[in-house]
């Protein structure tokens, strides 16, 4: 009960508001907010300072705070070795993504050689990934941010070239390929501040001078596509993440095209465990949009 209590304080801390803990632990707010008050009732302490929408910890939250960072980290290495015991014919893995695009062809590898190990996915950015990481509630965080720590492995999974991605009614849809300046003649579809290919995109015009130009921002890849099929704008997305669709045209850069890189990350001290070397042992690079259905796979280079 008390490691239940903990844990809620603990993604609460983390995330400064019950919302989005609760969002986080997959828990009504309504229980959550119970649970905080439970265990300051249990103890007669005050855990947080309440101001408008943000809870600040008290001097009290923060001296329990890294000690139930330490119980959720030893929680979670408990969980990983039993589930890492035995000969892989029982257990789960637990995969971490900003998108499954680059990673689906591994699981499907995965699956075939290991049927009885459960696989799971959970969608976030590339932040919450890597805190799942580090926290041990993934084995392994798939992201396009590049981030050098000494505590992990990283695994290239893809370099894919960003395109324009447009209805075909659209004026540029029909062109065999277009420059990164004609996109100022666009209204673009883009994602949230601190997507990377948000980011990619706007330096690509950086490059060539021009500011993002009219857009409208909508917070996932299916959502984007479906705006483009109502021919509601006009979006720059990596070839490999785009559906095959014919209400959706893509068409290259003709020069400057933004690259999109793909990596897999794993704890370290973690590399060695059976679980996390028998997924490193299925993954497969996706190759080229036009190649990647009769190439055939071969072994990422892992870079530690």
């Amino acid at each position: 009960m008390l490691g239940d209590l903990l844990m809620t304080f603990y993604e609460v801390a983390r995330q400064g508001s019950i919302t989005s803990a609760a969002r986080q632990l997959r828990l009504s707010q309504p229980t959550v907010t119970g649970r905080i008050r439970q265990l300051e009732v249990l103890y007669g302490v005050e855990l947080f300072h309440r101001r408008a929408s943000r809870l600040d910890l008290s001097d009290v939250g923060v001296a329990l705070m890294p000690l139930a960072e330490q119980m959720m980290q030893q929680e979670g290495e408990a969980d990983f070795l039993l589930r890492n015991a035995g000969n892989l014919r029982l257990g789960s893995l637990r995969i971490g993504a900003t998108g499954p695009y680059y990673i689906l062809r591994s699981v499907a590898a995965f699956r075939e050689r290991y049927p009885a190990v459960a696989v799971s996915i959970e969608i976030g950015n590339s932040r919450q990934m890597l805190d799942a990481l580090f926290e041990y509630r993934i084995d392994a965080a798939v992201s396009s941010h590049a981030v050098d720590d000494d505590r992990l492995s990283r695994v290239m999974l893809a370099a894919d070239p960003m395109v324009l991605v447009a209805h075909p009614l659209h004026p540029l849809a029909r062109r065999p390929r277009v420059e990164v300046a004609e996109l100022a003649t666009c209204h673009l579809i883009v994602r949230e501040q601190g997507s990377m290919t948000r980011e990619a995109t706007e330096a690509a015009l950086g490059a060539v001078g021009i500011d993002l130009p009219p857009h409208t921002v909508i917070g996932s890849r299916e959502a984007i596509c479906e705006a483009i099929r109502h021919n509601l704008g006009a979006s720059v997305m990596p070839v490999g993440e785009v559906p095959r669709d014919p209400a959706l045209c893509v068409v290259p850069f003709a020069s400057q095209a933004p690259v999109i890189h793909e990596y897999l990350y794993s704890l370290k001290i973690r590399s060695g465990t059976r679980l996390v070397r028998a997924l490193l042992d299925c993954l497969v690079l996706p190759g080229s949009a036009a190649q990647r259905h009769c190439e055939v796979p071969q072994p990422a280079p892992i870079l530690n």
